[in-house]
């Protein structure tokens, strides 16, 4: 009798993550344009680990960066437009960042989505400290509900939701939020872009972050470098107003906004 020889293995496709894939089916055809940026985080990053040094306490660099995107929106309301119909745009005036953040689920860690409410509105701190909040969070009994969705249900249930948040903004806004962020960097070194599948009218993706040469004030140095995804729904945005935010974004992640109230709180001094 011939002996069989197994070299593959089958393991389980978490629910969850097969209810996210079908999520991101409707927006597959979505017109995004992406802007590939290197953004000099070199003096964001030395405070957060001088902070680190003094207090013992990491702060989110995540949060860092949706403090800076939330302000660069407020100040530029028409990249999280959305289209009321065939003729109207809505703009909102909070900023709602989706992002996700990773918790327990029956053991295992799992990225669960997180919507930071007037993220404009708050400050880094405050942003931090929600997001820490979230990641202790029990999750589990607020999920049970899909674990009794058939698998068949999931994409025809979004393709609805889809088209009925085209229609209906404000119901979009509630339950994904205005604006996305994800950061793919933190598993990994080196820079590296991210083309994400986008949901909202504009998405930023945090890639890896590389450290290169520059001049500086005449002399050379070695600066930390992110590389930054930033996707806009063509059908909305345009070239002009996306360059024009881009670059206002790029200004506030590179003079480390927001960190400043850090720095009073805990006589942290913000590195040049």
């Amino acid at each position: 009798m011939k002996q069989k020889h197994v070299d593959y293995q089958v393991v389980p496709d978490p629910k969850l993550r097969r209810l996210e894939a079908a999520a991101f089916r409707p927006a597959q055809h979505t017109p995004m344009i992406h802007g590939l940026l290197e953004v000099d985080v070199s003096r964001a990053r030395a405070f957060l680990r001088e902070h680190k040094a003094k207090t013992g306490e990491s702060l989110s660099f995540t949060a860092f960066l949706i403090a800076c995107l939330a302000q660069a929106i407020d100040e530029h309301k028409a990249v999280q437009a959305f289209r009321k119909g065939r003729k109207h745009l809505i703009l909102f005036d909070d900023v709602d960042v989706y992002t996700l953040i990773d918790r327990d689920v029956a053991g295992q860690e799992q990225p669960i989505t997180y919507i930071v409410r007037a993220a404009n509105r708050k400050t880094f701190l405050e942003i931090h400290q929600e997001i820490r909040a979230a990641q202790v969070q029990d999750v589990e009994k607020d999920l049970k509900w899909f674990q009794f969705l058939p698998d068949f249900f999931f994409r025809p249930f979004f393709w609805v939701f889809y088209w009925i948040g085209r229609r209906y903004p404000q119901m979009w806004k509630k339950f994904v939020g205005t604006v996305g962020i994800t950061a793919v960097g933190m598993f990994g070194k080196g820079a590296a872009w991210g083309i994400p599948q986008a949901l909202p009218t504009l998405m930023m993706t945090a890639g890896g972050i590389g450290e290169k040469p520059v001049l500086v004030d005449g002399h050379l140095a070695l600066r930390e470098f992110l590389s930054l995804t930033i996707s806009f729904d063509h059908d909305i945005i345009d070239g002009a107003p996306a360059a024009r935010f881009t670059e206002r974004l790029k200004e506030l992640i590179e003079s480390g906004y927001g960190l400043y109230e850090n720095e009073v709180e805990h006589g942290v001094s913000l590195p040049g």
